[in-house]
């Protein structure tokens, strides 16, 4: 069985140790894909000191090189989001600003870094914007290099204005549990079908 691994990148607002809906949906889409024999990690992107920009490395300080090996090994990337205003949160467009480099980057075969990676989104939200927010996040993935499965999205809005947050909820609805388990097993599907037979990448 062909081995695969993910990367989970939560772009929260919150600061560790504190809770958050964002990587508590990214938690479980990990979960859901560990079921399937894939392991992976988490990273809450507001943790770490990741400079603006739009190159690899932004110099002195700049976190985001660390994450960005981690980012080049995996096979699996999930963007975690809350909506905020109807779109993605800064953090998370600092993530894309940042992948905006890879456009320019090859491996040392020559392929492009991101090319034969799989990416998939979670959103949470008190307001309407899921699929807002999701359709900014495929577009940006897929230019940078990544292949979205069917489906590729899971999430959950609240009532709007409410002060319940996903965190926040008894259990998980059944319908964002099972969308959940359908993400991470057409992510896995198509993982293993693109690590198996890659891209073709024109050599001229």
């Amino acid at each position: 069985m062909t081995k695969l691994t993910v990367l989970a990148l939560v772009g929260t607002l919150t600061a560790s140790p504190a809770k958050s809906s964002s990587e508590k949906l990214a938690r479980q889409v990990l979960a859901a894909i560990a079921v399937h024999g894939v392991t992976g990690e988490l990273v809450r992107l507001v943790d770490h000191d990741i400079k603006p920009g739009v190159d690899t490395d932004m110099g002195d300080g700049d976190a985001w090189p660390v994450i960005r090996e981690k980012v080049l090994a995996a096979d699996i990337l999930v963007v975690s989001t809350p909506i905020w205003m109807g779109h993605p949160s800064s953090v998370t467009h600092r993530l894309l600003e940042r992948l905006d480099a890879e456009l320019s980057e090859t491996r040392a075969d020559g392929r492009p870094t991101l090319f034969d990676k799989v990416a998939i989104v979670a959103v949470v939200g008190n307001e309407d914007g899921a699929h807002l927010v999701s359709a900014q996040l495929f577009q940006a993935l897929n230019d940078v290099g990544y292949t979205i499965p069917a489906q590729g999205v899971t999430y959950w809005v609240g009532e709007a204005m409410a002060k319940v947050d996903y965190q926040d909820l008894p259990s998980t609805p059944k319908v964002t549990a099972g969308t959940t388990a359908t993400v991470a097993a057409n992510a896995v599907h198509l993982a293993t079908l693109l690590k198996a037979k890659k891209y073709p990448v024109d050599a001229s």
